[in-house]
């Protein structure tokens, strides 16, 4: 059934991300190297343990691993632990930079259907290179929700196998009011994540989770920035969805919004997520760090 479910979504949504990706060659199907370059385009300078485009996947690994950062989130910094500790655990990771407004220095500040098709375009490049058909997701805040949009609109569902968002903006924060002369005049995808924004209407109405993807948010009680931390969590099915709160399982854990993806614990349920059929089991015990 699964992968039954993925073939319909392929079939229903490939020639919308071919015109997304590839505009002005609706027409062509690109070839690998197209769409390996189209990527590279878009990697994030810097990321340490990421972008090897030349990484193999094992058995253990059978799939590449994308990281999506966050609103502002510059990618050597968003990722300065995460991910050298993700690719020493056998992982081929990779991570992209988008969401880059005019005269504007930090990225993921786009509208969120702006950005979701420029991810379209590295997952395909990414898969391109390492010569499979599916991807991991692991994004952290704004790179916690706007995959969605690329699962449920871009034909990406059929192309992901897990999603993990670490505090995700899933239903937006009150964060971006406090400043509105920041929030609404250099950061679009600000108004995106105002909670009721036409954005995260259209995101979430009638289902919050996508056929064939298994989704695992993670979740720190302390999150000062994605607020209140109760709006992270998504809705969906046990068999689909797991939504972890950091301090269930390690009640003194004390990380909040930037330090939640620099701490080992975070870590561990994210490879947890990734190595097993289905969501994180929310019986997991990991080692409290």
């Amino acid at each position: 059934m699964r992968v039954a479910i993925r073939v319909l979504l392929s079939l229903l949504a490939g020639a919308a991300i071919a015109g997304t990706a590839f505009a002005g060659t609706a027409h062509a199907t690109p070839s690998e190297a197209e769409l390996i370059a189209a990527a590279k385009e878009l990697q994030a300078p810097g990321v340490r343990g990421a972008n090897d485009w030349d990484c193999e996947l094992t058995p253990q690994r059978p799939r590449p691993l994308v990281l999506v950062h966050g609103t502002m989130g510059i990618g050597w910094a968003n990722w300065i632990y995460l991910s050298e500790a993700l690719a020493s655990r056998g992982y081929c990771v990779f991570a992209l930079e988008y969401g880059h407004l005019p005269g504007n220095p930090f990225p993921g500040m786009a509208h969120i259907e702006q950005s979701a098709p420029q991810l379209a375009t590295f997952v395909d490049g990414v898969l391109a290179a390492t010569g499979t058909d599916e991807v991991d997701l692991v994004g952290h805040s704004q790179g916690g929700m706007m995959p969605r949009y690329y699962l449920r609109f871009l034909g990406g569902a059929a192309k992901v196998n897990d999603m993990v968002g670490i505090a995700p903006s899933n239903h937006g924060t009150w964060h971006g009011t406090w400043f509105p002369e920041i929030g609404f005049q250099i950061c679009n995808a600000c108004i995106d994540q105002t909670p009721g924004s036409a954005l995260l209407t259209k995101l979430n109405e009638g289902r919050e989770v996508e056929p064939g993807v298994d989704y695992t948010t993670i979740i720190t009680k302390y999150d000062e920035a994605v607020v209140p931390w109760q709006g992270q969590k998504l809705s969906g099915p046990a068999h689909q969805l797991t939504n972890v709160v950091l301090q269930d399982a390690c009640p003194s854990h004390f990380s909040e919004h930037a330090l939640i993806v620099t701490t080992d614990l975070t870590v561990q349920w994210v490879d947890h997520a990734l190595t097993r059929n289905g969501p994180a089991d929310p019986a997991f015990k990991p080692r409290c760090v």
